[in-house]
């Protein structure tokens, strides 16, 4: 606000400097014109010529200047409201009124800001709303999808789980049948039964790991995933290892779309991989993000259509959503491979 001030200020002397420059022209003009004509009565002595040529040059002075500052104070005092105005726009305060309207260009000035204001207070306005309307619609998707989770959890639970368990009792039904008649046959049903309880606890395990946080929950990504593995590790007979970039650090969408990948991935490898080993990379390098995840399954053959089912169109879907690319090698008894790039634009490496 000072410097407006004094920028008003400034204005006033420049304003009162050219009056009094203008004024000493016109005088000069006068003069001329006048001593031209021998219009002029020289003086009678020198001190008299000085007396009178100060007097003279003294009054056009106090004029030029008076007219100067009477002339831009007139236009300053209308300026200012207009410059605080704008200082308050500036700073996101509306203060419509107190403009001295009228025909001129300062009046015309003061319109087109009042009208300026009032359309950017509308403008505001609908940003705010349309904020909230955002903020509504964003928790009723947040909703939408845990509901969406819930049922595709209960559906798998029913599929598979709930499947097993109930093959499981109708096996262990008909061992007490044959134990004491074909003991050997009784064995293989124990056999089956454990086979069947090692798939169910795989199945559960894999359905645990979508019970996790859809969100990172403020974690980076690489430590939302050795948290992740660690837990994993304690729980399953299977040799888990990783190599992450502490550095990386990421935009949450693609945090959460690669996060969820993961989770996808080793669902697959507890349900379908019979895997003894599995890594996970993820690594930072020139060209962008690397993300890898490696088991030394069975694998499968990619191009058989029940294989949709396993997660992959998902994942390739969160892929496509970050602008990445996914690429899966894996063959029948070859293990599984799954890597993805993500390029960062505008990120230094």
């Amino acid at each position: 606000m000072d410097g407006y001030k004094r920028k008003l200020t400034n204005m006033i002397w420049r304003s009162m400097g050219e009056s009094i420059l203008f004024s000493l022209i016109i005088l000069g003009a006068v003069l001329y014109f006048l001593s031209s004509r021998n219009m002029i009565v020289p003086f009678r002595t020198w001190q008299e010529g000085v007396q009178i040529s100060f007097l003279v040059v003294g009054s056009v002075l106090v004029i030029g200047a008076v007219y100067g500052f009477w002339s831009s104070n007139r236009v300053t005092r209308r300026l200012e409201p207009l410059m605080e105005t704008m200082i308050q726009l500036e700073k996101g305060t509306f203060s419509r009124g107190g403009f001295e309207h009228g025909e001129d260009e300062i009046g015309r000035l003061g319109e087109q800001l009042g009208r300026v204001m009032k359309k950017w207070e509308e403008q505001v306005t609908s940003l705010q709303r349309l904020s909230n309307d955002n903020a509504e619609l964003a928790e009723k998707a947040r909703l939408s999808a845990v509901i969406e989770e819930r049922q595709r959890l209960a559906r798998e639970l029913h599929d598979a789980v709930s499947q097993q368990l109930f093959a499981i009792s109708m096996t262990a039904t008909a061992v007490g049948r044959t134990l004491d008649k074909d003991f050997s046959k009784a064995q293989r049903q124990i056999h089956l039964i454990e086979e069947m309880a090692s798939v169910a606890q795989s199945e559960m395990r894999a359905l645990l790991l979508h019970l996790r946080p859809v969100h990172l929950e403020g974690k980076r990504l690489s430590e939302g995933l050795v948290e992740l593995l660690r837990e994993l590790a304690a729980k399953v007979p299977m040799e888990i290892s990783w190599d992450m970039d502490d550095e990386i650090r990421l935009p949450k969408g693609i945090e959460d779309h690669l996060f969820r990948i993961v989770q996808e991935a080793l669902s697959n490898a507890l349900r379908h991989s019979k895997a003894n080993k599995l890594e996970v990379k993820l690594l930072h390098r020139p060209d962008g993000i690397r993300l890898s995840i490696r088991d030394d399954g069975v694998g499968f053959d990619l191009d058989a259509k029940k294989h949709a089912s396993y997660g992959i169109v998902s994942m390739k879907e969160r892929v496509n959503e970050i602008g990445g690319h996914l690429h899966i090698i894996t063959a029948p008894e070859r293990g599984t491979r799954i890597e993805i790039r993500v390029p960062l634009i505008g990120q230094e490496p």
